[in-house]
């Protein structure tokens, strides 16, 4: 059972239609892809989700709950944690203190016991962030600061991790650091992860499923491999050259 469901999820300013009819599901222990071109409804979809964005029709279940009409504060209590395709850190502050502001969050809002400072230090050893904790976050590369942003949602323990344009920036070592981060985060941990991404070897390498959208709906659904073989895909979004 997936644990985020879309069904015939369709959002529409005025008459503009972003999202259309879209159905779509992610897993637990797996990374799922949702792939297509700019403005295809990727980040429409992932605000949907995360009840940042009222839909038009359809229906989101989360963990079989019907999580439709939820606003973002009970979208996250419920276990939902996401990055933006911008940059979204306190810029002033350290590494460290960017990732622990989750945690003293989490434990304000649900009176959770959570030991902070031990947390952080786990976190920041996890996501490879220690030996820049003290730098400030405006110090530091861009491709890291991606990596602080994730740490950052990791901190409260989410079950479902959203990445909007989580490799934007980084360099292809930091690149293949992160593919095995994320590797490593489902297969330790009961974690659903879905990255919006435009890097296509890191999609077809690293995601078990892959949807894509193009002009607000979805085109295809499967594996990369049946993907990549879709001819709508190819002719929208990969174009004639296979992914290697």
């Amino acid at each position: 059972m997936p644990l985020l469901e879309t069904q015939g999820v369709t959002v529409a300013f005025g008459g503009n239609v972003v999202l259309s009819d879209v159905s779509i599901g992610i897993e637990p222990g797996m990374v799922t892809g949702l792939i297509g071109p700019n403005g295809a409804g990727k980040t429409t979809l992932f605000n949907s989700i995360t009840g940042m964005q009222t839909i038009s029709g359809g229906r989101i279940h989360f963990d079989g709950q019907d999580i439709t009409k939820l606003d973002p504060g009970k979208c996250a209590r419920l276990g939902m944690a996401r990055t933006f395709q911008r940059l979204e850190l306190f810029l002033s502050l350290s590494v460290r203190d960017n990732v622990r502001v989750a945690g003293d969050i989490v434990r304000a809002n649900t009176r959770s016991q959570i030991d902070v400072e031990a947390e952080t230090d786990r976190i920041l050893e996890l996501t490879g962030l220690t030996d820049v904790a003290s730098a400030d976050v405006a110090e530091i590369p861009t491709g890291r600061a991606r990596v602080v942003e994730v740490a950052r949602a990791l901190m409260t323990r989410p079950r479902l991790l959203l990445l909007d344009e989580p490799a934007s920036g980084q360099t292809e070592q930091e690149s293949e650091q992160f593919v095995e981060l994320l590797r490593g985060l489902v297969s330790r941990n009961d974690l659903a992860v879905c990255l919006v991404e435009h890097d296509l070897p890191l999609v077809m390498g690293l995601c078990s499923t892959i949807h894509v959208l193009d002009q607000g709906r979805v085109i295809a659904s499967g594996t990369p491999a049946e993907v990549q073989a879709s001819p709508e895909v190819i002719a929208a979004y990969i174009g004639s050259e296979a992914v290697a």
